[in-house]
């Protein structure tokens, strides 16, 4: 929002990001707060015409007339939407409309504000390749999911409960990268989107069963983290459980049934290691060596219930690696489950 505060007014912005982390959503808040109407072109559904607009003969000589939607009297944020998925043609009539802020003899009125868009290339969007005039006509951001920032949003314009709370204990499921394959996958609009089927299904106010909790989730979501939400949503009554189990006051869930909440569960505890742990051992305090005194009990306790959980605690499959000095503990205290999460 700074950058675009600061540098949209004078130049035009592009930014970069992929699908669903909220582009559009910024720009438009940029423009509420700027007290600016937004006008938004989507870029792979125009051709030249709709931006450079149709001739018409005045006399001995023809003009182009630009579209009404973008030959406005008043200023305004001019938002190119997925600008590197049109073709070089549509990218060639947006050369003026970017760089002197006209079309023909229509320009833009003092203090317009234009802002582009787009996709990366290994988002398995539509992308084409930007012309480099193109390109350097405009300053270019790259735009990462926040998970504090995406909180802040989400409390404001009321993200269901179960939503927040979620991210609260799992922000590496916040967003996910594009898949290979076609299938849901997390972002900050699809989180958005599973909340606003939750509320139409009343979830919260009334019971909802569990499968259409899981249905809901598996339709929005990465799979993955479709499972763990359901997980998450079935131990709700007891939403600090695993604060529980590292104190000693519950113990893990050991019933056939509650397998999918003992992944949750463990999984959980798992970015709780990451999270808190230190670098180094030095820097243990009180509170931290107690907690980890508690993790290798608690680890043993697990590999009884169910080892591959336990092993998935202290993997580096996910590429995230716990602390040397924590797993050199383990190789002592649990060294076949160690070797196992090397």
């Amino acid at each position: 929002m700074e950058i675009l505060l600061n540098i949209a007014p004078t130049r035009p912005v592009f930014i970069w990001g992929a699908p669903g982390i909220g582009k559009s959503a910024l720009v438009e808040q940029f423009a509420m707060e700027v007290g600016l109407e937004c006008v938004s072109l989507l870029g792979s559904q125009l051709a030249p015409e709709d931006i450079i607009g149709i001739p018409q003969i005045r006399g001995n000589t023809s003009e182009f007339l630009p579209p009404k939607m973008i030959a406005r009297t008043e200023p305004y944020v001019l938002f190119l939407d997925e600008l590197n998925a049109c073709s070089q043609e549509v990218q060639k009539a947006f050369y003026s409309l970017i760089y002197e802020r006209r079309i023909g003899e229509y320009r833009l009125p003092e203090g317009s504000v234009v802002i582009g868009a787009g996709n990366r290339a290994q988002d398995a969007a539509i992308v084409k390749t930007m012309s480099s005039a193109l390109i350097n006509r405009m300053f270019h951001v790259q735009l990462k999911p926040d998970v504090k920032s995406w909180l802040s949003w989400a409390y404001r314009n009321g993200i269901h409960s179960w939503v927040t709370d979620y991210i609260s204990q799992r922000p590496d499921h916040l967003f996910t990268e594009p898949p290979k394959t076609e299938e849901p996958f997390s972002t900050p609009r699809s989180w958005h989107m599973l909340s606003d089927a939750l509320r139409e299904f009343g979830a919260g106010e009334k019971e909802v069963p569990a499968e259409t909790v899981r249905m809901l989730a598996y339709g929005c979501i990465t799979a993955s983290h479709a499972g763990m939400f359901a997980a998450f949503v079935r131990q709700l009554d007891n939403k600090y459980l695993l604060e529980d189990i590292i104190k000693g006051e519950k113990r893990w869930p050991d019933k056939p049934e509650d397998r999918d909440v003992l992944y949750f569960l463990a999984q959980s505890f798992r970015a709780r290691l990451l999270h808190d742990l230190p670098t180094q051992k030095s820097g243990l305090d009180r509170k931290n060596q107690y907690f980890t005194h508690r993790a290798k009990s608690l680890l043993k306790e697990l590999a009884k219930i169910n080892y591959e959980l336990a092993r998935l605690v202290v993997s580096a499959d996910d590429g995230k690696i716990l602390p040397e000095w924590f797993m050199i503990e383990i190789v002592r205290d649990l060294p076949r489950l160690a070797a196992q999460g090397k």
